[in-house]
């Protein structure tokens, strides 16, 4: 999952709709393109649907539903969690380091991304 402060929109890819065991059927309507993700191109999602996205392990986490417009290609990762998720969560983020921080009831939330992986997608 990449998390893109400057996405207007959280994106899922259609690859990952086998993965979390859904079907097209189960996606509501969506009538607006977006832009950005294919070069001068716009794109026209397959519809939309809200899942939960929940960060931290089952002692410490922080859940919140989330609406993921489903794009009608493929991209590098599953999904993009854009400004509307960092909205919901609040994280604080140090892209340098690839690390989200969250308030939570039980303390800060802390979410390492790896180096290594997010390369390794990017190939």
């Amino acid at each position: 999952m990449l998390v893109d402060g400057g996405s207007s929109i959280d994106i899922l890819f259609r690859h990952g709709l086998p993965a979390l065991k859904l079907t097209p059927a189960q996606l509501k309507p969506y009538d607006a393109q977006f832009w950005g993700i294919l070069p001068g191109q716009s794109s026209v999602p397959l519809g939309q649907i809200t899942l939960p996205v929940q960060f931290g392990t089952p002692d410490h986490f922080l859940t919140e539903f989330v609406n993921f417009v489903v794009a009608d290609f493929d991209g590098t990762y599953h999904a993009i969690l854009g400004r509307p998720s960092l909205t919901k969560f609040m994280p604080v983020p140090h892209y340098s380091y690839l690390v989200l921080k969250m308030a939570t009831e039980k303390g800060v939330l802390t979410v390492r991304g790896n180096v290594y992986t997010a390369y390794t997608c990017e190939e």
